[in-house]
């Protein structure tokens, strides 16, 4: 069995970024720490180009001319949370000599002890809420968590080939709703968050066991009951 991947960091990396001129990059980076920290400590309330202007030190002009808008903001701090999953997956999930099954579960644990975090437990609740009253931003978190259960379906189509593309694309779905529903139960700081280790536990062996073994005609039973 593999090792237990670590935690994801609350600050993101740095990363190189289209359209960013080389010697704007620290700027960016101390913007884009300083937009996760507003979201993060304060609520999408506090999500202005004003706030995060005065939370990294400097002037509401020189946040506007990186970032002309938030949204700008919301989808550079969605593509580099991408970026840190995909290194991520590369230490762990990808190393050679696991079979699917084992790089499924490494997947359910990875997102699990990511949600036992305060950047997550707090940070998607947020970023739905501006989804919400937004479209852009609606659209950016809909294709940020599309990217996730295609990783998903991947191991899923492999454990399990008597399921069609849509069938697997259904599980992916249920495995991610799955885990993202524990976030105001096990996340940081809420009421049984001392419980998500069993929770975890529970999760990587059954979800896994259902990929594995959910037939066709299970996930078509309710239609089929019908009339």
């Amino acid at each position: 069995m593999a090792a237990r991947p670590d935690n994801l960091e609350t600050d993101l990396p740095s990363a190189p970024r289209p359209g960013t001129y080389a010697r704007g990059t620290e700027t960016v980076d101390a913007i884009i720490k300083a937009a996760l920290r507003v979201l993060i400590d304060e609520g999408s309330g506090a999500f202005t180009i004003r706030r995060i202007a005065a939370e990294c030190g400097m002037k509401v002009g020189n946040v506007s001319y990186h970032f002309p808008k938030k949204e700008l903001l919301i989808q550079t701090l969605l593509d580099d949370i991408i970026g840190n999953y995909d290194k991520l997956l590369e230490r762990t999930v990808r190393q050679p000599g696991l079979d699917a099954e084992e790089r499924l579960r490494l997947v359910v644990v990875m997102c699990l002890d990511d949600i036992a975090g305060k950047r997550t437990t707090r940070l998607f609740p947020e970023l739905w809420a501006l989804a919400n009253h937004n479209e852009f931003v609606a659209d950016r978190v809909r294709v940020f968590y599309q990217r996730v259960h295609d990783i998903i379906a991947e191991y899923v189509a492999l454990l399990n080939p008597a399921l069609n593309e849509q069938q697997v694309r259904d599980m992916a779905l249920f495995i991610s709703a799955s885990m993202e529903g524990a976030t105001p139960f096990l996340g940081y700081e809420k009421p049984w968050a001392e419980r998500m280790s069993a929770f975890t536990a529970i999760a990587a062996h059954g979800l896994v066991q259902l990929a594995k073994t959910i037939t066709p005609a299970q996930i078509a039973g309710l239609d089929n009951r019908r009339p």
